[in-house]
């Protein structure tokens, strides 16, 4: 029973040191300048996901604080102190899925939100100067053309969305502007440009923090569970650790059971 109870300790301390990476993490990402690394995320600040940003940096550090309280708990053994964690970390647990359950909203509707946000700036060459210059940005950087095809662009094609060819493609064929062979469509005698739109390249940018997020949060809801059952388990032996008996003969010649007595 002993290898037992040193076994639980060990998991319960393991567990609660993976939390206190888990609040790290958080700190690290809540912390960092992530949305501004996203190409052309300035575009569309309507889905910038600031709230989940404030949920890392807040909890992050509560995280770190109370892991540091289980880990000291668990490695000496302090079952009150076992339970205290528990029940704090537990009302953190309860707390952060209340606040961040608006990211998962957000994430199911990013598409209809882009959607729509696509068909409010197109024809593109009507757009603000700047949206067309972080679009030609990326529409140089990951070969691609408009954002739901290159008609949204109209008749006045920039420079981002013209294609290099194969030397061997035959320029006599006339041109076909809703097929395209292999990464370019042919929109003119003299001119291809990018076949594959930059939609879904914007939409994944767009939605990466937010997947970001929501996965390191799932990631502490896991690792908090388990440090909750472990700990809670460590700190409430004495109610669920079967004593150690004694058996005796009296002179009858019948077994009696008994606690063995414990000296302190």
């Amino acid at each position: 029973m002993a290898g037992c109870s040193s076994y639980l300790r060990g998991l319960a301390i393991c567990v609660t040191v993976l939390l206190l990476v888990s609040g790290v993490v958080m700190i690290g990402v809540g912390f960092s300048s992530i949305d501004d690394n996203v190409p052309v995320a300035e575009l569309f600040d309507q889905l910038s996901s600031g709230d989940g940003l404030l949920v890392l940096q807040v909890f992050g550090p509560v995280t770190v604080f109370l892991s540091v309280l289980g880990i000291s708990a668990a490695s000496l053994n302090i079952k009150p102190l076992l339970c205290v964690f528990s029940a704090l970390i537990f009302v953190e647990f309860v707390a952060l899925m209340v606040v961040a359950s608006p990211l998962v909203q957000v994430q199911a509707q990013m598409d209809g939100a882009v959607e729509e946000l696509f068909l409010n700036v197109t024809p593109l060459h009507r757009a603000e100067r700047y949206i067309q210059t972080e679009l030609n940005k990326l529409e140089a950087s990951d070969s691609c053309c408009g954002l739901r095809s290159f008609e949204d662009w109209e008749n006045q094609l920039p420079v981002s969305c013209l294609c290099t060819t194969p030397s061997d493609l035959d320029t006599r064929v006339p041109p076909a502007n809703s097929s395209s062979e292999g990464p370019c469509v042919r929109v003119s005698y003299q001119f291809w440009v990018h076949s594959k739109p930059c939609g879904p390249i914007l939409k994944s940018y767009l939605s990466f923090p937010i997947k970001l997020r929501i996965g390191i949060i799932s990631a502490f809801a896991t690792i908090t569970m388990a440090a909750i059952a472990l700990c809670l388990a460590l700190g409430l032996e004495k109610y669920w650790k079967t004593p150690p008996v004694e058996t005796t003969v009296d002179d009858y010649n019948r077994v009696k059971y008994q606690p063995k007595p414990t000296y302190t």
